[in-house]
């Protein structure tokens, strides 16, 4: 028996030098040279430096989840903006930045909201990002079939053993989902 689980849901000045008509002197020019060098080497270090910095942020992506049922995604960070959408306990999504006490997030499906936050905590969950798909008793796909799941499900995450993550469902039924069938696929 196969249990089904669905879901309800420039430019630069020039110096005064540059900008006389005389001639420049052989020395002067070459140590200009070496002045226009170093700061070449220099803003290219620090220019990397910065990229650096953005690729690991943007590793480290921020997921949490609803606290509660019934919660309004709102257009702007305060109660005097419009509400976009609801979403229910424990759905998870990724927090794109913070103002105040309010964080901007994104759901599974790209929708984008406000949401207040203490309506969010760090528990993680996840959601069925594909229209269906094989819940198995063991992290392989030789592990038996325990479950058939639906698009929109949430489930809370509890362990991760290589690309696949181990799922409770509403402590009913506990299993192996393979990371790419959910979203967030990396939960941690």
């Amino acid at each position: 028996m196969v249990l089904y689980i669905c879901a309800i849901k420039n430019r630069f000045k020039k110096s005064d030098d540059e900008q006389t008509d005389q001639p420049k002197k052989t020395f002067r020019k070459s140590f200009t040279m070496k002045t226009t060098t170093f700061q070449r080497l220099f803003l290219g270090t620090v220019v990397a430096l910065f990229i650096v910095s953005l690729s690991a942020t943007g590793i480290a992506a921020e997921y949490v989840s609803v606290t509660k049922d019934g919660v309004n995604m709102r257009s702007g960070p305060d109660t005097t903006n419009n509400v976009v959408w609801q979403v229910f306990q424990s759905y998870p999504l990724e927090v794109i930045r913070r103002e105040g006490k309010w964080a901007y997030v994104v759901d599974f499906e790209g929708d984008k909201g406000w949401i207040y936050e203490t309506l969010i905590s760090s528990k993680k969950t996840v959601i069925v990002n594909v229209e269906t798909g094989n819940m198995r008793s063991g992290p392989s796909t030789s592990d038996s079939i325990i479950a058939i799941v639906k698009k929109g499900v949430v489930f809370e995450v509890l362990e991760i053993k290589g690309d696949w993550i181990k799922v409770r469902y509403k402590n009913e039924i506990t299993g192996w989902l393979y990371n790419s069938l959910l979203w967030p696929s990396n939960p941690r």
